[in-house]
C-alpha cells in the first residue's frame, strides 16, 4: 500500500518553522508564522487565561465526554460575543470543534452534502488551508482575485462581480475581518452591498472569523458578519479562539448554522453531529472550558478584554511605525495604517524572499506574507533598510 503513495511537497510554513529554528543568527526576525508575539518576542499565556486554568483545576470534577457538541456554555458565549444582539432575529445551531479549522472542515461538509452540485466562491490570494479543504471536500472551486499584490490594493468589484454570476446555493468563502494574507477588509459600506448581492443570487455566505478583536475591536470586527445576517436567510460561521485568546496549542473554535427557518436548523444540527461523529468524535474540552470560564466571570472577562485591547495596540503600533517609511521601492508602507490584524503581504518574489532570509535573517513564507506581530518596534528599521537593499527595490525608492 504504502509503495503506492506519491511524495508531498512539504508544508511551506512548517518548513520555515525548521529553517528558522536551524539559523545560528542571533538576530534573526521570524515573521512567518502566525502567533501573536509581545514586546519580547513571547507568546505569553493571557493571565485571564492562567487565571480559568486555576478554577478549572480546582473545580472541574470530570473528564468525562462532553458529547460531540462540546461545551454548550462556551457555543453559547461565543455566539454572543460574535452575534451581538442578534437584532437579524436569527435563530443558530452551534457545536464546539477542534479549532477554527475543524469548524471550516465541518461546515463545508455540511454544505456540499445539501448542494451536491454547487460550487464555492473564494476570494485570492487566502489562507492556503481553505482552498486545501474545498477541494478535500470535493467541491468545483472558483476563485476572483481579493487582493492585487503587485498593485497593494483590495479588488471589491471582483468579489461582487463572482457574487451576480454565482448559481443559487453557491458558498461563498469570506473572511470576517483582518483578512489573511493581505490585511484588507471590506468597510461597513462594502458588507452590505456583499449582504445585498448574496441575498439576490440566493448564495450561501461561509464567514471564517478568525481575529475578532484584533483590528479595530471587538464589535467593530464583527460588523461585516452582523451586516450579513441581516440579509442573508441563512449563513454559516467559522469561529476561532486561537489569536483573541491566545489558545493555538489548545485548538478551541465553533461551528455555527444561522437560519430564518427553526425547522431546518433542527435537521442542519443533526447531519453536523453525525460529521462530527465521523471525524473527532468528541471535541478536546479543556480550551473551550478555559473560555466559558472567562466570559461566564465579569472580572476574568474584563481582564481578557484588556489584555486583548493591549495586543491589539502593539499590532496598530508595529503597523503605524512601518506606515511612517511611505513608500519604498515597490512596496508602500503607508498602507499598513488602513489596513487591519497581523498580516500584510509584500509584494516580493520568492528569490527576494530567499534573500532577505539569507542575507539578514528576515524569515517570511514565499508569498511574501508578513506577520507584524512577529516583528519588535526596534527592527522595524533594520527590516525597511533589508528590503531597500533588494536590486528590485533599491532602485525604485521614493522616499
Amino acid at each position: 500500500m504504502l509503495a503506492s503513495l506519491e511524495a508531498r511537497p512539504a508544508d511551506p510554513l512548517l518548513s520555515l518553522i525548521s529553517l528558522f529554528e536551524a539559523d545560528p543568527r542571533t538576530d534573526k526576525i521570524d515573521l512567518g508564522v502566525g502567533v501573536y508575539r509581545d514586546a519580547t518576542g513571547q507568546t505569553p499565556v493571557m493571565a485571564a487565561v492562567k487565571a480559568a486554568e486555576t478554577m478549572l483545576v480546582e473545580l472541574q470534577g470530570s473528564k468525562s465526554y462532553l458529547g460531540p457538541e462540546g461545551d454548550a456554555g462556551f457555543v453559547d458565549s461565543m455566539a454572543d460575543l460574535a452575534f451581538g444582539s442578534m437584532a437579524s432575529g436569527k435563530s443558530y445551531s452551534g457545536l464546539q470543534t477542534p479549532g477554527g479549522t475543524g469548524a471550516l472542515r465541518l461546515l463545508l461538509e455540511l454544505w456540499r452534502h445539501a448542494n451536491p452540485d454547487g460550487a464555492v466562491w473564494l476570494g485570492t490570494p487566502s489562507w492556503p488551508v481553505h482552498e486545501t479543504m474545498i477541494r478535500r471536500v470535493g467541491a468545483p472551486l472558483q476563485t476572483y482575485v481579493h487582493y492585487d499584490i503587485a498593485a497593494q490594493s483590495d479588488c471589491p468589484d471582483n468579489l461582487l462581480t463572482a457574487i451576480r454570476s454565482a448559481n443559487p446555493g453557491d458558498l461563498f468563502l469570506l473572511q470576517g475581518c483582518c483578512h489573511n494574507p493581505s490585511g484588507a477588509d471590506p468597510d461597513t459600506s462594502l458588507w452590505r452591498t456583499i449582504g445585498e448581492a448574496l441575498a439576490s443570487v440566493d448564495a450561501i455566505p461561509l464567514v471564517d472569523l478568525a481575529y475578532q478583536g484584533l483590528g479595530d475591536g471587538l464589535d467593530e470586527d464583527a460588523a461585516g458578519l452582523r451586516i450579513l445576517l441581516d440579509h442573508v436567510p441563512e449563513l454559516l460561521l467559522a469561529y476561532s479562539c486561537d489569536k483573541n485568546f491566545g489558545l493555538y496549542r489548545d485548538r478551541v473554535g465553533a461551528a455555527y448554522i444561522l437560519s430564518d427557518n427553526v425547522a431546518h436548523l433542527g435537521i442542519a444540527k443533526g447531519h453536523l453531529a453525525e460529521i462530527t461523529r465521523s471525524c473527532w468524535s468528541m471535541p478536546p474540552d479543556h480550551g473551550g472550558a478555559v473560555v466559558r470560564v472567562i466570559m461566564a466571570d465579569p472580572a476574568l472577562a474584563a481582564l481578557w478584554r484588556s489584555e486583548l485591547t493591549q495586543m491589539t495596540k502593539r499590532i496598530q503600533s508595529i503597523r503605524n511605525r512601518l506606515a511612517d517609511f511611505g513608500d519604498v521601492g515597490k512596496f508602500a508602507f503607508g498602507r499598513l495604517r488602513h489596513e487591519k490584524g497581523m498580516f500584510a503581504l509584500l509584494p516580493a518574489t520568492p528569490d527576494e524572499v530567499a534573500r532577505l532570509r539569507s542575507d539578514h535573517g528576515i524569515f517570511m513564507v514565499g508569498s511574501g506574507r508578513i506577520n507584524l506581530a512577529g516583528l519588535q518596534e526596534a527592527d522595524c528599521d533594520r527590516l525597511v533598510q533589508a528590503i531597500g537593499r533588494l536590486p528590485s527595490f533599491a532602485h525604485k525608492r521614493t522616499s
